[in-house]
């Protein structure tokens, strides 16, 4: 049994080579300003190709190179499974948050997407 991941797998001796779909998304990645977040959904949209699944399937599986905290449900849901980290990395960039309901699961804050959204602008405002 190989002592690499699925995906590493996946890509039989390519290591240094992704697919030009998953380059393309984690370019934007790295273009959110920080502080800012866009949903999969935007990125896709911004990309003109895909969709939030694609885009959550390449960050899945490649986004740990890139600031992956920036890339978000659109509910501003934190990401299942890292949360903690991810809240460490908005509070440290002053990311706008909105306080959790007490029916909210573990009491942790959601993303306010109103005012965390950028839009992919050249400035750091939000969606409009």
């Amino acid at each position: 049994m190989s002592e690499r991941s699925p995906a590493e797998d996946t890509r039989d001796g390519c290591e240094d080579e992704l697919p030009e779909y998953a380059e393309r998304v984690l370019e934007v990645a790295e273009l959110i300003p920080p502080g800012r977040v866009m949903t999969y959904g935007d990125v896709a949209e911004w990309l003109e190709e895909g969709g939030p699944r694609q885009v959550g399937r390449v960050m899945s599986l490649y986004g740990g190179t890139v600031p992956w905290w920036r890339v978000v449900r659109a509910d501003g849901v934190l990401l299942p499974g890292h949360e903690l980290g991810a809240l460490a990395h908005y509070r440290a960039e002053g990311t706008p948050l909105k306080a959790a309901g007490r029916s909210a699961e573990g009491h942790l804050p959601r993303l306010d997407m109103r005012r965390a959204r950028w839009d992919g602008g050249t400035g750091t405002d939000g969606h409009t």
